[in-house]
C-alpha cells in the first residue's frame, strides 16, 4: 500500500516538471529555484544554459542558523531573511531579474514570502 506522503511527493515532482517545461532560466534572466522542506527552505539562482548556480542561500547556513534560533528555518521569517541574502547574492553577482521556479510548491506562505523578499531587494521576478 502506498502511504499519502509517497503520494504527495509524486504528485509536488509532477507538478514540478510541468512548471519546468515552462520556466527557463537564461543568462540575462536566471532561474530562482525554491526547495523546501517541513524545517529547512532554500533558493538557488541559477544559469540553465551554462548549468551553473550563480547564487544560493539556505536555512542550513550557520550564520542564518545563529540569526534566526531555534526552529528558524521552518517559519516564514526563515523564508524572509533567505529570500533576502539570496537576493543580495544575486545582485553581487550582478543581477536583476530573474525567473521564479516555485518547485511544485504552492505559492504560499513560506515560497510567496521568500519571493516578496526578493522584490523587497529590488530584484524583478
Amino acid at each position: 500500500m502506498t502511504s499519502k506522503a509517497a503520494i504527495t511527493r509524486t504528485l509536488r515532482i509532477r507538478r514540478h516538471a510541468r512548471v519546468r517545461g515552462k520556466v527557463v532560466g537564461t543568462e540575462a534572466r536566471p532561474r530562482l529555484a525554491v526547495s523546501r522542506s517541513h524545517r529547512h527552505i532554500s533558493a538557488q539562482v541559477i544559469d540553465d544554459g551554462a548549468g551553473r548556480t550563480l547564487a544560493a542561500a539556505s536555512t542550513v547556513e550557520a550564520d542564518l542558523r545563529r540569526k534566526l534560533g531555534s526552529g528558524g528555518g521552518g517559519n516564514v521569517a526563515g523564508a524572509e531573511a533567505v529570500g533576502k541574502l539570496v537576493a543580495s547574492r544575486a545582485k553581487d553577482a550582478g543581477i536583476t531579474q530573474l525567473v521564479f521556479d516555485r518547485g511544485g510548491f504552492a505559492y504560499h506562505g513560506r515560497v510567496a514570502a521568500l519571493a516578496d523578499a526578493v522584490r523587497a531587494e529590488g530584484l524583478e521576478l
